[in-house]
This record gives structure tokens, sequence and C-alpha cells, in this order.
């Protein structure tokens, strides 16, 4: 890999997703490092796409925020031609249009789209390859592997949004703890018929201790 495209790459970053019976979470930790070098301590992974559907980051920090800029502009376009929210699924295929159109120059980025439409909560995971992966739950970044670890043992189909969001934080926390470039604080989005929220300070403090 040259450095060039070394040099673009978000290093150091956990990034989570559940699907709950009555929405999705999407979770990130605030670090933006290049090897052991911390670039920024409060990195915004998660994106607010449409007011039904959001998306985490980890990888490019320009090459994801074109992306969340396309995606944005197709929903909007959308919601005017056809009176309706985009379907989530759409967007995810839209995501992976993009990455195969780059492949020449590729977008370096491993993105998670999620949210609640008309066939109810979805979670996708589109890799830099234009992959897309219908999930349950999971989890991108350098701090992945000990997420998993939380995730495949606490994950269970009826997880309502309330425990989903707890258990994501704990898995994401885990990854701080035990990866050098996962670190500086937790974001924390929620989706569901009532639409997306960043969780504040405080109930992420009343979720778990940070």
């Amino acid at each position: 890999m040259s450095n060039n495209v070394e040099e673009k790459i978000l290093h150091g970053t956990t990034t989570v997703g559940i699907k709950a019976t009555d929405g999705v979470v999407l979770c990130a930790d605030m670090r933006a490092s290049a090897g052991y070098f911390i670039a920024n301590n409060n990195t915004m992974k998660i994106q607010k796409i449409e007011q039904h559907v959001g998306l985490t980051l980890a990888g490019g920090v320009a090459d994801a925020q074109n992306i969340v800029d396309v995606l944005r502009y197709h929903a909007n376009l959308h919601r005017i031609q056809n009176q309706e929210p985009i379907p989530v699924n759409s967007l995810a295929r839209l995501t992976s249009l993009m990455f195969h159109q780059n492949r020449g120059y590729p977008f370096i980025a491993d993105i998670l789209v999620g949210g609640v439409d008309a066939k109810g909560p979805s979670l996708f995971n589109i890799d830099m390859f234009g992959s897309v992966e219908n999930k349950n739950y999971v989890t991108t970044g350098s701090g992945s592997p000990v997420a998993y670890g939380l995730l495949e043992e606490e994950y269970n189909k009826d997880l309502t949004l309330e425990d989903a969001k707890v258990v994501a934080l704990r898995a994401v926390k885990a990854a701080i703890t035990r990866n050098i470039g996962t670190g500086d604080g937790i974001n924390v989005a929620l989706v569901d018929k009532n639409g997306f929220r960043l969780l504040t300070e405080e109930q992420k403090k009343a979720v778990l201790p940070l």
C-alpha cells in the first residue's frame, strides 16, 4: 500500500452497529489517529443521512465525507420525487456503487448504514471493495476483534433498542480499553420510528460510565 494511501486512512477506529427489534444503534469512538499520532480526539464518525437513517465511518475522512454528501443528496431527491423516505437498502446499494465506480482510485473506507423504513430496522456493512452485507450486528476498524468478542457473547435477536444501546457502548468501551488506536470518548446514535438522534453526554453516562 502506498504512503499516499496510508496517509489517508483513519487508523484506530472502532464502530459498532446493532439491529434491535425496534430500531438500530450506531456507535463509534471519537479518535482519529495516524499510526500512533492522535490527529484529532473529537472525530464525528457517525453521520445522519436523513431522519430515518444514519451511517458510521471508518477510513479516510475526505472519502467518507464525500460518500455522506452524495447519500444525503440522493435521499433528499428520493423524498421530493416519491414523497416518501428512501429505503435503507437503496442507500446501502448506492454506497456500494460508489465504491465500485472508484476502483481505479479506491475509497479507503468501511461504512455501516443503519435505519428504519417501511420494512422495519435494517443494518448494512459496505467495505472498501463495495461488498454489501445485511447484518444483525457488526463492528469495523482496528478495535473490531475486541468488540466482536463482546457482541458475539451478548447479542440476541430479541434485543430492544434500549438493551442494544448498552451492548454497543460496552463493545466500543472494551475496544478503547484494549486497542491503542481507539479512544477519546464514544458517540452513540439511535434510529427508530421517531427518527435519528445522537445521545447527549448525560444520556451516555446514564447507560455506562465512560
